[in-house]
C-alpha cells in the first residue's frame, strides 16, 4: 500500500492521481479524505495525534508526507517537529519507507541564488528554521536509526489549485480582474516557480525508484531562468491582459504586516524576492531522462483548467 499523509492538498491530490500508475493500493489520509481515484481507501486521521499517525502508517509500503501546516510561524514552531517525530517513528516500527515533500525554506540569504541539493542548510527565517530542523530530524534518521526516505524539495509552486501561490494570488488572481499585476520586492531578478502536475510525478517517481532512498533531490521544474516580470509577461498574454504591475517594497510588506496576517508571515521570506532564486532540477531531470513542462505551458494549461472549473 502507499499512503499520502495530506491528501487534501494541491500536491496531494495530483500524487494520487498519478500513483495509479505503480499501484492501485492507495490510502488518503487527511481529516476529511475524498477520492481521487475509484479504488482509494479512505482514511480519516488526526496528523497532530501520534496514535492516529501510526494507525495511518501501518500497513504502508511508502509513505508520502505532502501536509501543509497553516502559513504561521507559531503553527510551525509547535507542530512540525513533533509532527515529523511521530512519523518517523511510525515509519520504521511498520517498515515504511518514507518521502518527505520539503520546500527550501532551510536555505537562506544568497544561497537561494543557484539551490541545488548540496546547497548549504543556512536559514535565516523562523520557518527556515524549523525546516532546517525538520531536515536535521530526518538525516539523523537515516544515519542512526536506518530509516528509509527521500528529501524530495520543491521551489515555489503553482497550478489550478491555487492555495497560497503568490504567483497565483498576485498576478494572476489581479489580471483575471483588471487590475495591476502585483510582485515583492524586485521583479527583475529571477524567481524559480515550479509546476504542481510535475511535483507529483517526480514525487511518485522517486517513492518507487529503490536507489533514489537515503538522498536529496530536487523535484522538475523548468531550467529557464525566469523574472518576476517575465511570470507576469507570460500570464498576461496568455490571459490577454496589460503586463503592467506593481512592486510592493520589503517595507511595504512590514507596513502591511500589522493589517493583513499573510503579509506578516511573508516579510521574514523577503530573501527570496530582492535577489536571484533559481531551483536547480538537473539532478532530478538526468536521472530519470524527464523533461519538465515549459513554463509557457504550465501557465497556459493552468489557465485552460481554471476557465474550465468556472
Amino acid at each position: 500500500m502507499q499512503t499520502i499523509l495530506g491528501a487534501g492538498g494541491a500536491i496531494g491530490i495530483e500524487l494520487a492521481k498519478v500513483l495509479p500508475i505503480y499501484t492501485n493500493d492507495i490510502r488518503l489520509v487527511n481529516r476529511n479524505p475524498k477520492k481521487v481515484n475509484p479504488t482509494d481507501n479512505l482514511f480519516p486521521a488526526d496528523l497532530s495525534n501520534k496514535d492516529q499517525v501510526f494507525k495511518a502508517v501501518e500497513g504502508s509500503e511508502i509513505v508520502y508526507l505532502v501536509v501543509g501546516l497553516a502559513y504561521n510561524t507559531k503553527i510551525w514552531q509547535q507542530r512540525w517537529t513533533p509532527l515529523i517525530k511521530n512519523i518517523i517513528d511510525a515509519c520504521l516500527l511498520h517498515k515504511a519507507k518514507l518521502v518527505f515533500f520539503d520546500n527550501v525554506y532551510a536555505i537562506g540569504g544568497n544561497n537561494v541564488n543557484h539551490i541545488t541539493e548540496t546547497s548549504l542548510i543556512s536559514p535565516t527565517s523562523k520557518k527556515g528554521e524549523v525546516r532546517a530542523e525538520v531536515d536535521r530530524l530526518i538525516m539523523d534518521g537515516i544515519e542512526k536509526r536506518n530509516l528509509n526516505v527521500i528529501i524530495a524539495r520543491s521551489a515555489d509552486f503553482f497550478s489550478s489549485v491555487k492555495g497560497n501561490s503568490v504567483l497565483m494570488n498576485l498576478v494572476y488572481d489581479n489580471l483575471a480582474k483588471g487590475k495591476k499585476a502585483q510582485w515583492f520586492c524586485n521583479a527583475k531578478v529571477i524567481h524559480s516557480n515550479s509546476y504542481t502536475p510535475d511535483l507529483a510525478k517526480g514525487t511518485a517517481m522517486l517513492g518507487n525508484t529503490k536507489d533514489a532512498f537515503n538522498q536529496i533531490w530536487n523535484l522538475p521544474t523548468d531550467a529557464q531562468k525566469i523574472t518576476g516580470e517575465q511570470w507576469i509577461d507570460i500570464f498576461a498574454k496568455e490571459m490577454n491582459a496589460s503586463n503592467k504591475y506593481k512592486v510592493l517594497p520589503s517595507w511595504g510588506m512590514q507596513a502591511l504586516g500589522f493589517f493583513v496576517p499573510i503579509m506578516k508571515e511573508l516579510y521574514e521570506m523577503r530573501y527570496q524576492y530582492d535577489r536571484d532564486y533559481f531551483f536547480d532540477s538537473s539532478k532530478f531531470n538526468k536521472h530519470f531522462n524527464f523533461t519538465p513542462t515549459t513554463n509557457e505551458m504550465a501557465v497556459k494549461q493552468t489557465i485552460k483548467e481554471l476557465k474550465n472549473k468556472k
